[in-house]
């Protein structure tokens, strides 16, 4: 490949090499080359003949301070998490960090690339599209002192949005107990669920369509409110693997990371931690929003898939400050959590908004990194 020259070079490669061989003259070669007499004093001074960088010998960003960029740069080290992760948990303490002036911090200080850890990984086949509405159940055991409990688990394959519920018993029982429980939760239409083949969910296949088959309550539910219930393959269980990525999600925010001395105390952090997953947790997923975020978006362009208004689904303020107050919720600092529950109080008066903050400011604890990997 020839020589790429900038707009403004009068000599190539080859002139500056005579130049810099040659015994002449400055004036002589510049007369000669048909150059201004600075050019060629400036290249004979030169060891080399390609052009040197242009710009500020050590680049600063023009929107980052220093501190900041100190901070961005500890924060990627020490987390190793991807850029948009990166970005949603850094922006609320620098509101004006953006996607480009973040990449160009890490591109600067060489760590604009994560370490290769798992090798090549095989490229992944896209997700059919659904609109809001197609959730995935599926059962989960969990432990505390007082011994075993199943968590139910259903999450919208397209918005994220979750719910959970905690039983002694994983049975038929429970299983459309929970399928009620999530209907009420939704403020849309569900219009699909996808469960496996266990015994809560499906007659085993040997009884179906026979003499002894009879509808199960589950079924029956989901017929009254319009709902396909359908089976992943028998012994496939990464059918429903966005469900099993939820369950290994919650587990490893609860039970693999805490003790519980009872049933009660892991019920109350679930619901602490799937509040702060539907409605604070920024997902790439979705473009950066939240699980409510996203419903609310929905809400605007197609308000015929909501049974209610979502707005109408969001906790009181309350409820948040008993529950950020009491269980000690963790953010990395009382600016996030803000930034993380400010949806909340859109319509709450300012007063009653400062007395808030007054309340909670002794209950914030500074997140681990572990944890951080966590809940991000």
């Amino acid at each position: 490949m020839g020589q790429v020259r900038h707009g403004s070079a009068t000599t190539t490669h080859a002139v500056r090499a005579a130049i810099q061989r040659s015994q002449a003259t400055i004036a002589q070669l510049s007369r000669e080359l048909g150059v201004n007499a600075k050019t060629v004093a400036k290249w004979r001074k030169r060891a080399t003949v390609e052009d040197m960088k242009t710009g500020p010998t050590e680049p600063r960003s023009t929107v980052l301070s220093e501190d900041e960029e100190a901070m961005i740069v500890a924060f990627r080290r020490h987390t190793l998490l991807p850029l948009d992760d990166c970005l949603y948990a850094l922006q609320p303490s620098i509101p004006h960090l953006t996607r480009s002036a973040l990449h160009r911090c890490l591109q600067r200080h060489g760590i604009s690339r994560l370490p290769d850890v798992e090798g090549n990984k095989p490229k992944r086949a896209k997700f059919k599209r659904y609109p809001i509405g197609f959730f995935h159940i599926d059962i989960a055991e969990v432990q505390t002192a007082e011994g075993k409990l199943y968590l139910f688990v259903g999450i919208d394959r397209t918005s994220k949005f979750a719910v959970t519920q905690l039983v002694d018993k994983a049975d038929r029982k429970t299983a459309w107990e929970f399928l009620q429980h999530m209907l009420e939760a939704v403020p849309y239409q569900v219009h699909t669920i996808l469960t496996d083949n266990g015994i809560q969910f499906a007659e085993q296949p040997r009884n179906r369509n026979t003499i002894y088959s009879r509808p199960m309550r589950f079924d029956v539910i989901c017929e009254a409110n319009g709902i396909e219930h359908r089976l992943t393959k028998p012994n496939h269980p990464w059918t429903n693997g966005q469900v099993e990525r939820m369950n290994r999600t919650i587990k490893e925010a609860t039970v693999k990371r805490f003790h519980y001395e009872s049933h009660d105390q892991l019920r109350t952090h679930l619901g602490d931690f799937m509040a702060a997953y539907n409605f604070a947790r920024r997902l790439k997923t979705l473009g950066g929003l939240t699980p409510y975020e996203y419903i609310c978006k929905i809400w605007t362009s197609e308000p015929d898939r909501f049974i209610l208004n979502p707005i109408h689904q969001m906790p009181g303020l309350n409820t948040v400050m008993n529950q950020c107050v009491t269980h000690n919720r963790h953010y990395h600092t009382e600016k996030q959590f803000a930034d993380a529950i400010l949806p909340f109080f859109q319509e709450t008066p300012p007063e009653k908004w400062i007395a808030f903050r007054e309340k909670v400011s002794d209950s914030f604890s500074v997140v681990t990194h572990e944890n951080f990997r966590i809940l991000r």
